[in-house]
């Protein structure tokens, strides 16, 4: 018995070794990552603006309304869609009508177009679109004023399908909203500009799909992505194959993190997991490397002091990643105190997602198939439902 854990001692602190390395060569990529604006510049075309909204979330308001305070000369229209009436999420648009005289219309329609919830709504409210630009963005994302002048730009050349941004955890308060933003920015951000940078993934995230309408009925509408887990990646996908470029600009949009629970931070973490999975399984596998810190301090079994030395220079890698992040997309500072916590925490969210065949959305249960797709398992009744990412 001592010597499988001997052997699996060594093997993760070989695969530490290996992940310090790697926390380099992400530092250099964020480094080095092109944050300089298009070249081409705004178009001013009207745009229509999709929000899929549900529920009462923290400052909701003042993010819709940063979608309006833009230097940008072309109209802009605001479409909210909610499942119900009652919805606490139109609050939030009454206010910013009354108080800030925004123009925000909303429809109200419960009818499903597959599991995913926000895909539905976004079906039920697309038709409402006046303008050729469209722009998805999922309700917990906040932008600077020069978002929709940097996004329409690229929109500039014909072969470029879609546009679609990275983004940064702000957290809202509390200590796992703090937990819940460290991990977006000392991981997730990192991650991603790793990846485009070497061209190991094609992403396209639901903080920001801009597509013109053409575009989107080229690949069949959004009622095609209704049963998936990873819609905005499948749209990508769809898109790249009709013979277009998904482009990822040099700047972020802020993600507003709402976790007021382990609980909550966990089932983000799993749900975020279990969709890399989906997408490539392969690449996914090897992923463990990217947790050096943990991976040397099981080490530590079989090397003693030295694999100790081994996570100290990990757990230094990681906050070295984190700064540049920070001075690269001008963050507030960090919280470098959690960042321990937060490495063990996403290495083990790592290894449970492999277990793990369903995840819980809004406070419903899902079965996610091989295939990335959703199945309701069962609605978890008289449950508190905690604030979520990504909206219906």
């Amino acid at each position: 018995m001592w010597e499988w854990i001997s052997l699996l001692s060594m093997v993760c602190a070989s695969g530490a070794c290996i992940g310090c390395v790697y926390l380099v060569i992400s530092l250099l990529a964020v480094i080095t990552f092109p944050t300089k604006p298009s070249p081409y510049p705004a178009l001013g075309e009207p745009v229509s603006i999709l929000k899929p909204l549900h529920g009462d979330e923290p400052g909701l308001a003042e993010r819709l309304l940063s979608y309006f305070e833009q230097n940008y000369h072309g109209a802009v229209q605001m479409i909210c869609g909610v499942r119900e009436d009652t919805d606490a999420a139109l609050d939030h648009v009454r206010y910013l009508r009354k108080a800030k005289g925004a123009s925000v219309e909303t429809v109200v329609n419960a009818m499903e177009h597959g599991p995913n919830r926000k895909i539905s709504n976004l079906v039920n409210i697309v038709d409402q679109a006046r303008h050729e630009i469209l722009i998805v963005s999922d309700s917990d994302i906040e932008v600077d004023i020069d978002y929709l002048s940097r996004v329409t730009s690229h929109l500039h050349e014909s072969k470029i399908g879609c546009v679609s941004c990275l983004y940064h955890g702000v957290a809202s308060g509390g200590v796992w909203s703090d937990f819940e933003a460290l991990a977006i920015n000392s991981h997730f951000l990192p991650d991603m500009i790793f990846a485009v940078t070497f061209d190991l993934a094609k992403p396209c995230c639901g903080s920001t799909i801009a597509i013109r309408r053409g575009t989107l009925q080229t690949i069949g509408g959004f009622e095609r992505y209704g049963k998936h887990l990873a819609d905005d990646y499948e749209v990508g996908r769809s898109i790249r194959l009709a013979g277009y470029e998904v482009v990822i600009p040099g700047f972020t949009v802020k993600h507003h993190c709402f976790a007021n629970s382990f609980r909550s931070v966990l089932s983000k973490e799993l749900r975020a997991a279990r969709t890399v999975r989906c997408i490539d399984p392969v690449g996914y596998a090897g992923a463990f490397i990217t947790h050096p810190f943990p991976l040397a301090l099981v080490g530590m079994i079989a090397y003693g002091p030295n694999a100790l030395a081994l996570a100290a220079c990990a757990l230094g890698l990681r906050a070295l990643l984190c700064i540049a992040i920070q001075r690269s997309f001008s963050l507030p500072r960090q919280r470098y105190g959690l960042l321990p916590f937060s490495e063990v925490f996403s290495c083990i969210a790592y290894w449970a997602s492999f277990g793990a065949t369903r995840i819980h959305w809004r406070g419903i249960a899902f079965k996610v198939t091989a295939e990335g797709e959703l199945k309701p398992v069962a609605r978890q009744k008289g449950k508190k439902e905690d604030l979520d990412r990504g909206c219906f």
